[in-house]
């Protein structure tokens, strides 16, 4: 902690002229700080005529959306940049890239994304993407395979396992997803209007048993590297490509969280929607984030399924039949997880604005509602919720 200090604008220039691969660095002159997330500072670098060329991102010593009450490890910065390396390597095509990371400053250059836009803000405007779902499918099935027993030797994964612990950013989330929206706590925040069904959550004794056990997989299913926040403003999309960013909440956990994050952020959408556009677009819109849902899930589990069949290293795993078991798991524990997302995001300390942009109080009570409602839904009922037909049937019941 001694050497580090927190970047200024001029700071960041300089880093990225030193680190970030150009070849004519000094025509980097200046940086605008665009930082809109729960905890860095992350500055567009810009040449001469004004495009952004690289991207300098630093960790601050405190959760940013709180300040220095909330103090946070730096050592999350090692984490994300080496979570990024590792899925960059195995699935390049969808991972931001990687140019430089400092750990004692926290700092890491990566390539700009200018040309792509944030994936959750196209969702609320009703822009369609249609190879991304597909693409973040293969994304989550090369990086969670190839950090996996499947294909990982043990003892390799072990060292990878601890060196990947993240207690604090974990804590983070064992707090946000499965503590705080369950009890009342001052992290929460919500309207008054959905106050019964918050009371009546936190009253549920089914509901919370069954959060009770995802926790507890959460904290001790080390299944593979996982990205661990992987929500659709974490992945920037444009036509025909993806990629996914700010990964500082990587660790060894289940793999149904990553996947069940993704879902859950697919289905917030849905929830909003009647919000955000008008009747017949947000029918459309909803209708095509069910078909989304499906799409991911599949893709995921055919893909996974391949790599499993093609590459799995462990001959005990290999055997024919287990990976389909394991997979029943994944998916289960997905729908769980899919849920929790759904409730913490509209309860919890980190909204989302898929629900909360709509100008009108009562729609907007109205699809934070429907979020909890699913949610609930899907946690409870994970065990029963066989496949991804099943699944699109209870949502279209309940949402």
């Amino acid at each position: 902690m001694s050497q580090y200090r927190t970047f200024t604008a001029n700071d960041a220039v300089e880093f990225a002229r030193q680190y970030g691969q150009l070849a004519d660095p000094q025509a980097l002159v200046s940086a605008d700080e665009i930082g809109d997330g729960n905890l860095n500072l992350v500055f567009k670098i810009r040449d001469r005529a004004g495009v952004s060329r690289v991207i300098v991102k630093q960790a601050l010593p405190y959760v940013r959306c709180v300040g220095e009450s909330w103090p946070l490890t730096l050592d999350r910065a090692r984490i994300e940049a080496e979570t990024l390396l590792i899925h960059g390597t195995l699935c390049p095509r969808h991972t931001v890239r990687v140019l430089h990371h400092d750990p004692v400053l926290a700092v890491m250059v990566q390539e700009d994304l200018s040309d792509h836009h944030i994936w959750r803000n196209e969702l609320i405007k009703g822009h369609y993407y249609p190879l991304a779902v597909g693409q973040l499918a293969e994304y989550l099935a090369q990086t969670l395979f190839h950090t996996s027993d499947f294909y990982q030797a043990a003892q390799a994964k072990k060292a990878e396992v601890s060196r990947f612990t993240n207690p604090e950013l974990c804590q983070i989330t064992e707090d946000l997803f499965f503590t705080d929206p369950y009890h009342d706590h001052e992290r929460n925040q919500f309207d008054d209007a959905l106050l019964p069904q918050v009371t009546a959550l936190r009253k549920d004794p089914a509901l919370k048993l069954a959060v009770a056990g995802l926790k507890h997989r959460f904290l001790s299913k080390a299944e593979a590297l996982l990205h661990g926040d992987i929500h659709s403003g974490s992945i920037f999309v444009g036509e025909g490509r993806l990629k996914a960013i700010d990964a500082e909440f990587g660790f060894y956990g289940p793999i149904g969280f990553d996947v069940g994050t993704a879902l859950g952020n697919l289905l917030l959408n849905y929830c909003g929607l009647p919000g955000l556009l008008g009747p017949r677009e947000a029918a459309a819109g909803r209708e095509q984030r069910l078909q989304d849902v499906r799409e991911l899930w599949l893709i995921f589990a055919d893909r996974f399924l391949a790599l499993c069949q093609q590459r799995s290293r462990d001959a005990t795993l290999a055997m024919p039949g287990y990976a389909e078991q394991f997979l029943q798991q994944v998916w289960q524990d997905a729908v769980g997880y899919c849920g929790t997302e759904l409730i913490r995001r509209t309860i919890g300390l980190a909204h989302v604005a898929d629900l909360d942009s709509s100008a009108d109080p009562e729609m907007r009570a109205e699809c934070q509602s429907s979020a909890l409602t699913l949610g609930r839904v899907l946690i409870v009922n994970a065990a029963q919720i066989e496949h991804v037909d099943a699944l699109l049937a209870r949502i279209r019941q309940h949402g």
